[in-house]
């Protein structure tokens, strides 16, 4: 099961062959992931819903592993062996560009669903071990130029993909431009997101625009890190000048005493946002071009983003020790009040033999002081640790002996 192929954001066309040869439609799951662009060390929530009844699931959670084909192979995240019953999973400290799938299973014995869609979240940050260069340097392009998408990194074959607007891989770069080497260039690519894979990892991505018109924005294809400066120009097709440019953050005018380009002098992350500019051929003419609009990123510096990817498992660790010493001191503070009841017992049968001996008496007449002495002795006795209570070993449903699973893309071989 864990070996299985499923297509990247594809149909997934499922038969299922049982004794008496009938096929059963299986359900199918649907993922969602949010935010889906991210900077390093955000939050991601995954989301898998299963049409009714949506009673009684349990989830599972993949991460796709690209390998070099159209396929990717469904690796279970850390401790999802038994599922869970929520149908969210959150993922801490995300760094990379990741697909990630679910399915569902209930009853006995087991029933699962079919894998998800592969759902991707983006992230513009460089990956040292596979990082996508994109040129010209910029995020939108226009319609009549050459594009060149370089892969670098620990592996010595790539592949470029992309997927389009709706969210679908379409193809890889041999279907829409020419793959050689790292390379992928094409004179005929269209608006969507950009990446490159290697045998086990995926690069950063570029989410590219070609426009048709005569003006782009010129913007940086990576995220910029906070603190640092970053220029945002106004490109006209013919290489001539515009001229009483303006630009745009979320559709609202941003003050600029400087005509021609944006200067943001000390990044934030409150810069993030869709930018756009717009321009005239003329000083004096009335007609305005406008560009696409473009999404600025901004990441925390290198140090800020690490630790932040551990600041969870620290704040718990924190809190675990605390509780731990709390509980120590409490179970020495018990330890001594006893020692000391048990040093006054043993002081007063010292000094008050006959006093002892009347207590004796008592215990064999009635029981009552036997009963207390017992008492204690048993509470002496249940200080300590509990048993480690036994881990159960439900692992995930397993598959069907007689289920034909056959995983492909909604685009086949689409050119995108």
């Amino acid at each position: 099961m864990g070996h299985t192929l499923f297509g990247a954001l594809g149909l997934f066309s499922l038969n299922i062959l049982l004794y008496c040869g009938h096929a059963q439609d299986v359900p199918r799951p649907v993922l969602t992931v949010s935010p889906s662009w991210t900077s390093p060390g955000d939050s991601v929530t995954l989301t898998c819903s299963v049409g009714p009844p949506s009673a009684g699931w349990r989830f599972f959670w993949y991460k796709a592993v690209p390998d070099l084909s159209r396929y990717y192979t469904p690796e279970l995240l850390a401790g999802g062996t038994t599922g869970t019953e929520q149908d969210s999973y959150i993922l801490h400290g995300q760094t990379h560009t990741a697909g990630y799938a679910c399915r569902a299973g209930r009853g006995d014995p087991g029933f699962n669903t079919s894998y998800s869609r592969v759902k991707f979240v983006w992230s513009g940050g460089v990956n040292p071990a596979a990082s996508l260069t994109v040129t010209p340097h910029r995020l939108q392009h226009f319609s009549t130029e050459s594009l060149s998408l370089i892969c670098e990194g620990n592996s010595a074959e790539w592949i470029v993909k992309k997927a389009d607007e709706d969210g679908y891989v379409s193809s890889s770069c041999s279907y829409w431009g020419e793959m050689t080497g790292s390379t992928c260039n094409t004179t005929t690519a269209s608006s969507g997101v950009y990446w490159c894979e290697s045998e086990t990892q995926f690069s950063n991505a570029a989410n590219i625009t070609i426009h048709s018109g005569d003006v782009i924005l010129v913007s940086s294809v990576h995220p910029v890190t906070e603190g640092h400066s970053v220029t945002l120009g106004c490109k006209f097709k013919t290489e001539n000048l515009l001229y009483n440019v303006d630009f745009y953050k979320n559709n609202t005018l941003i003050p600029n005493p400087v005509r021609g380009e944006l200067l943001i002098s000390a990044v934030t992350k409150s810069d993030e946002g869709f930018y756009k500019c717009r321009g005239r051929k003329s000083p004096q003419g009335l007609e305005t071009l406008t560009s696409a609009e473009s999404w600025l990123s901004v990441k925390y510096p290198e140090e800020a983003a690490s630790s932040s990817v551990f600041l969870v498992p620290l704040v718990v660790g924190l809190v675990s020790g605390v509780l731990l010493i709390i509980l120590l001191l409490l179970f020495l503070r018990r330890y001594r009040k006893s020692e000391a009841s048990s040093l006054s017992r043993s002081q007063r049968t010292n000094q008050s033999p006959a006093t002892d001996h009347m207590i004796n008496q008592g215990e064999t007449q009635d029981g009552h002081y036997a009963s207390l002495l017992h008492g204690d002795s048993c509470l002496y006795e249940a200080i300590g640790g509990s048993e480690e209570p036994e881990h159960g070993t439900n692992d995930e449903p397993e598959e069907s002996v007689y289920e034909n699973v056959r995983m492909e893309t909604a685009a086949g071989t689409s050119d995108g």
